[in-house]
Order: structure tokens, then C-alpha cells, then sequence
């Protein structure tokens, strides 16, 4: 009759886990600042008094002087697919659509609010340019 003896044992298995190297941290899909959690918290409160809404949504569409644009919706809960990426952060819930995923992973969404105009800009590490007027860019 064969013996098996065994190669591993918890001590090694532990010891090759601790040498391991730890695996990179996922970067965050959107990241939101104070202002825009402040300004959605807002908009969220006056919305949900008509309609059952879950949170808000980001896409990316094609258009604008410079290839692609931000848009931003009403989402009810209903709407969210598999694939789309739920960012909980400061009391909001902004979700971000699959297609548009690998257009602003890293992006930081922020609420600017002065005497010219109010707006959510999105500061997009992966923009490469914008055009003029500022509502398009490209990756």
C-alpha cells in the first residue's frame, strides 16, 4: 500500500500567502465631493415626493464638438442593470452606467455653484482634451 505525503501544510500555505503580493486595489468608478453629494441630496428630496427613484444615473453619449458628453438621469431601482456600477458615498446613490464605465473610472463629480452658472463638472482623468464651450470631450 502507497503513503501519500503531503507536500503542504498549513504553516506553508500560510507562510506563501504572507509573500504573497497583495493584489491591486480596484480604482473607484466615480468619486463624489461634498458639493455634488450636497447638490444631489437636494435634487433627490424634491424628486422623491413624485416618483419611487432610487438614485441618479451617469452615462457617456456620443456627441458634442469633441466626441463624448456626460448625461445625467433619474434612476428607479427597476432600471439598474447587472453591469452597472452603484457608487454609495457621502448619503448618495449615483450610478453608473456599464458603457460608460471605462470612460470615467477614477472621475471625480463635483457641484460648482457661483454667480456665472451651477453645474455638475466631472473632473476625468481620462480625458485626454475637451472642446471649447467645455461640454465635450474626448479619450
Amino acid at each position: 500500500m502507497r503513503k501519500l505525503i503531503s507536500v503542504f501544510n498549513f504553516s506553508t500555505i500560510a507562510q506563501a500567502n504572507q509573500a504573497a503580493k497583495p493584489l491591486r486595489q480596484k480604482k473607484a468608478a466615480l468619486l463624489i465631493t461634498d458639493q455634488a453629494a450636497s447638490r444631489i441630496k437636494e435634487l433627490m428630496e424634491v424628486k422623491e415626493d413624485q416618483e419611487d427613484i432610487y438614485g441618479v444615473k451617469i452615462d457617456v453619449r456620443r456627441r458634442g464638438c469633441n466626441g463624448y458628453s456626460y448625461v445625467m438621469d433619474y434612476l428607479k431601482k427597476d432600471q439598474i442593470t447587472r453591469l452597472d456600477e452603484v457608487v454609495e458615498d457621502k448619503g448618495v446613490r449615483v450610478v453608473v452606467d456599464k458603457k460608460a464605465l471605462m470612460f470615467v473610472v477614477g472621475t471625480e463629480m463635483d457641484f460648482v455653484d457661483n454667480e456665472i452658472k451651477s453645474e455638475f463638472v466631472f473632473n476625468n482623468p481620462n480625458a485626454k482634451g475637451h472642446c471649447g464651450c467645455g461640454e465635450s470631450f474626448h479619450v
